[in-house]
């Protein structure tokens, strides 16, 4: 018996020592390490160095004590299978600088949260590989501790990221929910640098309003860039906004609009073909025509040849469609102004009316369009499509994700290269 409980506290020495290697604190020492009476966690007791000052959580300065509270429990990172709390009595100051009674602040927590800094530092860095629902399952805590923490994670990142200067900026929307509910976000895609930098609930001009806000004139001022699409409330606040920023109109969705359209007329020609009994050959062509020829296969390619051969107006609009991929072939802007004006020409001699549309829209935005070449086509927003990507993947992982609130943070943490919290050990 006597050689148990000699064995018990040398490894409750142990212990200690390990702590603090890993995670001491200036001002207060580990007293005691023991298991709980179920053996299913252990409990390791903090107090207070002897003539140590207690800091006012407030205004962050040493500050007279006035009483000490009950004791609280501290979640610390599970070790070796064992819940582990740090127990602690916090103690109130009676600060003169603010005039109040006030709990004591300490290092390893923060505010009312039960998790330490540390243990939320782990498990937001484990939600990042995995959904929040398998995280909280790894380590047999609660989904809404593992909100806790990455809500931790997120805000002190915010606060203390350094914007920089930002050359280079992409504007898109993605919906994420039924109803049309969108969310408006706004990434830096400099040459050496791509992250997310705001998120905005909404398509709206307020919700777009806000990332100005947010960023500061001094930091929108030296923006040299900017990647939307057409769409006219982002169009109109960038005008203002960002006046002498090149604004570069977005290269995938044009191409996706005129996909729109050539999707449009063989919908329109395949249902009168149907009504007037004539062999249906448009029947199974989508993907044969939306699709870029070099991503077809080799049947696939017969099937195309064969369908060209007849003269329909889906045939004239997919011609068209591939005709116009041209343009971003060219490096001049002159050039490139010149094929797509005589472009537009040839289209609205189409009679085509879906893509007339897409004509008149380009004619419309042409110089937005041409400032792709005047930007020697080293900005497009072919970064935002693939971080709209990552942004999508972060939803299909959302296990309740259920408010908007909740999905913010995962995109800012996912997508925003935020710093993180500073910690006493790199734990993994």
């Amino acid at each position: 018996m006597v050689v148990v409980f000699a064995t018990a506290r040398f490894r409750a020495m142990e212990l200690l020592t390990i702590l603090n290697r890993c995670h001491h604190f200036r001002g207060f020492v580990y007293h005691r390490a023991a298991f709980s009476p179920d053996y299913k966690s252990i409990e390791i007791s903090v107090r207070p160095r002897k003539g140590s000052a207690a800091v006012c959580s407030r205004c962050h300065q040493p500050a007279p004590g006035y009483d000490q509270l009950a004791e609280r429990r501290f979640e610390f990172i599970p070790l070796w299978g064992f819940f582990v709390f740090l127990l602690y009595a916090m103690r109130r100051v009676d600060c003169r600088r603010c005039g109040a009674v006030i709990v004591e602040e300490v290092p390893w927590g923060d505010g009312k949260r039960t998790l330490t800094k540390a243990y939320m530092l782990f498990l937001a860095r484990w939600a990042r590989r995995l959904s929040w629902k398998e995280t909280a399952e790894a380590f047999r805590t609660s989904w809404e501790k593992v909100f806790d923490a990455v809500e931790h994670v997120v805000t002190w990142g915010l606060e203390h990221r350094s914007l920089g200067q930002i050359d280079a900026i992409g504007v898109d929307e993605i919906q994420y929910a039924k109803g049309h509910k969108y969310l408006t976000l706004v990434y830096q895609i400099d040459i050496g640098i791509t992250r997310l930098l705001w998120v905005g609930k909404e398509r709206t001009i307020e919700s777009f309003q806000g990332f100005f806000t947010a960023m500061g004139q001094e930091v929108i001022s030296k923006i040299a860039f900017v990647c939307s699409d057409m769409w006219e409330p982002y169009l109109k606040l960038i005008r203002e906004k960002c006046s002498e920023a090149l604004h570069i109109l977005d290269r995938f969705h044009i191409v996706a609009k005129m996909n729109k359209a050539l999707d449009e007329v063989r919908a329109e020609e395949t249902a009168r073909m149907k009504r007037e009994g004539r062999d249906p050959v448009l029947k199974k062509s989508r993907w044969l025509l939306l699709r870029r020829s070099e991503n077809l296969g080799a049947e696939q390619h017969f099937r195309l040849r064969d369908l060209l051969r007849y003269n329909l107006k889906t045939v004239r609009a997919y011609l068209l469609k591939e005709a116009f991929q041209q343009l971003w072939e060219y490096n001049s802007p002159a050039w490139a102004g010149k094929f797509l004006d005589e472009w537009c020409r040839q289209t609205m001699r189409s009679r085509i009316e879906p893509m007339k549309k897409i004509a008149r829209s380009l004619r419309q935005h042409r110089e937005l369009i041409l400032n792709y070449f005047r930007a020697q086509k080293l900005i497009s927003s072919g970064v935002v499509e693939g971080l709209n990507n990552k942004a999508k993947v972060t939803m299909r992982k959302s296990y309740g994700f259920r408010t908007y609130r909740v999905l913010e943070l995962a995109l800012y943490h996912s997508l925003g290269k935020l710093p993180e919290p500073e910690s006493a050990h790199d734990f993994f």
